[in-house]
């Protein structure tokens, strides 16, 4: 695990430092459009394992904030990245009796018993952005890429313990990384401003819970499903 770690550490380090010196050093593109967004996405989002032992148990609302930053190298084709701040969640339940840790006290949780995560995630967004001409006032688009994540929030609910809002941040893992595919529209409202409504998809490669102590080895991968809605300058 900690070779796995290392090797992902080292493929965003790289990552970034490559997009660094496009944005910043290449005269071709230092030439050409920046554009500047913001967007506040509803999203509904749910858990799912690698074993049978551990199941989703159901979807939960959420809501994310952003602003984005593309970097033209074409009229229909950008570099984009930004920072969003992520609230989303998702409901486990576990076939053995496991033991939650949290800041103050730990629990043991029944077979069949539903725990259900409130996470907060800080995403940098790096992908490509691709986009037809205007035909009358609206744009199409796409935009596919990847999300380095840092866990910044982590609650969890046992209603059958009565326990509600207590931090669990000791059963996340505090880095993820996912994949992100967005397809929408821009609506013109004159000059380089437009409405943009879009859906997107997220999903993380790594597992997003810990395995402690006595708890079963498995990997709980979150998925996002967000409507964007914003606004580009």
């Amino acid at each position: 695990m900690e070779i796995l770690k290392s090797v992902y550490r080292r493929a965003l380090n790289l990552l970034f430092l490559l997009l660094f010196s496009l944005f910043l050093h290449s005269p071709v593109l230092a030439q050409q459009k920046i554009s500047f967004g913001i967007h506040a996405d509803p999203s509904v989002s749910w858990f799912s394992s690698d074993i049978k032992e551990t199941k989703n148990d159901g979807a939960r609302p959420g809501f994310n904030f952003g602003l984005t930053f593309n970097r033209y190298f074409t009229s229909n084709y950008s570099f984009s990245t930004g920072i969003t701040l992520m609230n989303a969640g998702g409901r486990l339940t576990g076939s053995d009796t496991i033991k939650m840790e949290f800041t103050n006290f730990t629990s043991k949780v029944l077979p069949g018993n539903p725990v259900i995560y409130k996470i907060q995630y800080l995403a940098i967004p790096i992908g490509l952005k691709l986009q037809t001409n205007q035909i009358g006032y609206i744009t199409f688009y796409t935009d596919l890429g990847v999300d380095p994540k840092l866990v910044v929030g982590g609650k969890a609910d046992i209603p059958m313990l009565n326990i509600t809002g207590e931090k669990a941040i000791s059963e996340l893992r505090m880095f993820n990384l996912s994949y992100h595919i967005t397809a929408g529209i821009e609506y013109s409202m004159g000059g380089s401003t437009a409405m943009t409504m879009g859906l997107n998809f997220d999903n993380n490669f790594l597992d997003i819970t810990k395995d402690n102590g006595d708890q079963l080895i498995d990997k709980v991968s979150h998925k996002i499903l967000s409507f964007r809605l914003g606004i580009n300058f």
